[in-house]
């Protein structure tokens, strides 16, 4: 569990969830002004018109989490920050792979597992043993597991779904375990540099990596700026909010799909961060319900400030 920074600075008081993440706050307080500009902007977005979340995944892949929200009756916002381009090592892996038997194949992203399999199959669909990082990179294996007779066999899940946890986790395989590791080129070395400590022996490949989108429509950034949460799938993405937003004063809430990527968030100084525990859909539409319902306490704090105001205005 994710330790939580106290909030008790806020207008009400109280702390708002055990994963929200705050940036020290100014002990003055806010100025009528102050408050007026953000209640007109926090009911703005909350309107029952304008969309709540905003998804930020590549066009096409943001489904499953805009079906998954809408069960709970919250609009989203598509606005996609990053896209995949081929990387360095792409065209090599089909023959890596018809030419070479690794003991482990370890992936560790849905887009890593979607680059392998068009890769397995252009090999002629060896079989192979493959290690995920989580349920999420799983799901991708799931139809072709069924239709390939198991040539293609998802054998090894950690205990928590982190690159680190499965660098200690994956189960060794006689005295050299080999492992084929085909990743961004912009993942870190946790994973190989942890299993060569346990005496793997780790074939990195550089399938993929991703870019940020370069054309954004401003309509729909400016209503991705009045929403409430913004939802992030990776590091990269992140990133490319970060400096879409460089200019703005944005301090709505970030809803990461796992550890890792919030860590990133916060380096960026992000005041308010949300993660599950274990990445996965379910835990991520439970941290994105988690940062609306602590936005919408903000918005009962901010009325009760305005109230106030008003009425002493009165006397």
């Amino acid at each position: 569990m994710a330790h939580a920074a106290s909030i008790s600075a806020l207008p009400c008081g109280g702390q708002l969830h055990r994963r929200i993440f705050l940036a020290p706050h100014r002990s003055s307080p806010a100025s009528a002004s102050t408050t007026d500009s953000l209640f007109t902007s926090a009911s703005a977005s909350t309107s029952n018109y304008s969309p709540k979340v905003v998804v930020t995944r590549e066009r096409g892949k943001n489904a499953k989490l805009i079906t998954a929200l809408a069960k709970h009756e919250i609009r989203c916002l598509e606005l996609p920050l990053i896209e995949h381009t081929q990387g360095a090592d792409l065209h090599r892996l089909p023959s890596v792979l018809s030419d070479n038997v690794f003991d482990w194949i370890v992936i560790t992203s849905p887009e890593a597992g979607s680059v392998f399999l068009e890769a397995w199959r252009a090999a002629g669909m060896p079989h192979v043993k493959i290690g995920v990082v989580g349920a999420g990179t799983a799901s991708i294996f799931k139809e072709a597991m069924q239709s390939s007779k198991q040539l293609l066999d998802v054998a090894f899940a950690p205990s928590k779904a982190t690159g680190k946890v499965l660098a200690t986790e994956l189960p060794k395989i006689g005295h050299k375990s080999t492992v084929l590791y085909p990743a961004s080129e912009k993942a870190s070395n946790e994973i190989e540099e942890g299993l060569s400590k346990r005496g793997f022996e780790v074939t990195r490949m550089n399938t993929y990596t991703t870019v940020p989108v370069q054309n954004v429509d401003q309509m729909v950034l400016t209503q991705a700026l009045a929403a409430p949460v913004v939802t992030v799938a990776s590091p990269s993405a992140i990133r490319a909010w970060k400096n879409l937003i460089s200019d703005s004063e944005w301090n709505n809430s970030v809803a990461c799909i796992g550890e890792t990527t919030a860590a990133m968030a916060r380096r960026l100084g992000f005041r308010s961060v949300y993660y599950p525990t274990q990445p996965g859909l379910e835990g991520w539409v439970e941290s994105i319900l988690e940062a609306l319902g602590s936005y919408d306490e903000l918005l009962r704090c901010i009325e009760a400030i305005m109230f106030i105001h008003e009425m002493s205005g009165l006397h």
